[in-house]
């Protein structure tokens, strides 16, 4: 204040207000979020002469003291990896490979001639029907019976009108044959069309397309032991067909259970809601996600199966405490948004008050700015109930 005005006389006031004729202090405003700021007083004591304006230091906002309040940062969203397990050992040497085959014009071929080879020594034994020989266009022949020359025509021919016929297959789009021959392993066909494979192979055919399998409702527990149901979508193909067949009595049925295992793994690592917190939940449906399609990739490789994506498509509650979780949901979403409300309102009261001692406009004591707080958050309150 300037000597002019410190001179008149001064105006009764609150308790605590300077004697008449004494120097006033500059009054300020001191919060936790403030530096001293200087202001002037809202009413002047003498209107005919203007106070002379105190310089005034630019407000400098800084963390609040004392009541461990930090910035708020946002959080990136956490990956939740399950601990490494040991791969189940497989053999080796069990590994696809291609399989030897023939075009089918091949079998073809040996099984006509196989048949021709019967006919001719059914004709040479005398045994051919008449009208089978007319068919043919054979010249009539007495035959010379079936001796050992005639039988063991007829057994090699037929052998191989078996063979020829008996050796065809079709090869399909998204098929595939895995062919053993006493127990051992002797290849993959993955060729289409009419092909011509060894008859002594035994044959087993195995899909090899894309698919996709969708679980059924699994019980699993999150970290606080909380049930939930969980389905989760699959999307996997046979890699590896050999070890798909031979290495695992039913690669599908191994499947669903690592699924259900590696599922109960990942969920028990996260809650399933952060009521009070702003921590990773199971409700960040992508690391979920990806956490659980390593786990399931590193347990069905050993099995020849290829696994693309493990996606959990819903996570609920159990229907025994899916009543009581979403009371507390309810509860915690109305704690929260009461919160942020009375932030924005501090925030926003301030702001206010900050701005008119800055530029001057007001002066205040401690009573006159308890009460300006007061009205301006009962008002600013109000503004956002009636926004709501």
């Amino acid at each position: 204040m300037s000597a002019t005005a410190a001179s008149q006389p001064q105006s009764p006031g609150p308790a605590g207000a300077p004697e008449p004729g004494t120097a006033r202090p500059p009054r300020v405003i001191q919060s936790e979020a403030t530096t001293e700021i200087p202001v002037h007083l809202l009413f002047r004591d003498d209107p005919d002469e203007p106070a002379a304006a105190v310089p005034l230091p630019p407000a400098v906002v800084r963390r609040r003291q004392g009541t461990g309040e930090q910035p708020r940062t946002a959080r990136r969203p956490v990956v939740v990896e399950p601990p490494a397990r040991a791969v189940p050992d497989v053999d080796p040497a069990l590994v696809e490979r291609r399989a030897r085959v023939l075009p089918g014009i091949a079998g073809v071929l040996g099984g006509c001639a196989g048949a021709a080879g019967c006919v001719l020594s059914l004709w040479w034994a005398g045994t051919l029907p008449d009208a089978a020989v007319q068919v043919a266009g054979l010249p009539g022949y007495a035959g010379a019976g079936l001796g050992a020359q005639q039988w063991a025509s007829l057994a090699g021919s037929g052998t191989l009108a078996l063979f020829g016929f008996g050796g065809l297959a079709r090869g399909r789009v998204g098929g595939a044959w895995v062919l053993s021959l006493f127990g051992r392993y002797r290849g993959t066909v993955r060729r289409t069309g009419l092909l011509w494979v060894n008859p002594l192979l035994l044959r087993r055919r195995v899909d090899v397309r894309l698919r996709h399998w969708r679980s059924e409702p699994m019980p699993a527990v999150d970290r606080s032991g909380v049930a939930l149901r969980v389905v989760v979508l699959v999307v996997w193909r046979v890699k590896d067909t050999a070890r798909a067949t031979l290495a695992v009595a039913d690669h599908q049925e191994y499947l669903r259970e690592c699924v259900e295992a590696a599922t109960a793994r990942v969920l028990s690592r996260l809650p399933a809601d952060a009521f009070h917190d702003d921590a990773p939940t199971l409700r960040d449906a992508e690391a979920v996600g990806e956490a659980l399609t390593k786990a399931l990739a590193a347990e069905a490789e050993a099995v020849g199966v290829e696994i693309f994506s493990a996606q959990p498509t819903r996570i609920e509650y159990a229907p025994e405490v899916a009543a009581a979780m979403q009371r507390r949901r309810v509860a915690a979403l109305d704690a929260r948004h009461r919160d942020t409300v009375l932030t924005s309102v501090v925030d926003s009261v301030e702001d206010t008050v900050t701005r008119l001692t800055t530029r001057g406009l007001v002066e205040l004591d401690d009573y006159e700015r308890k009460a300006l707080v007061k009205d301006l958050t009962v008002a600013f309150y109000t503004g956002h109930g009636e926004h709501r």
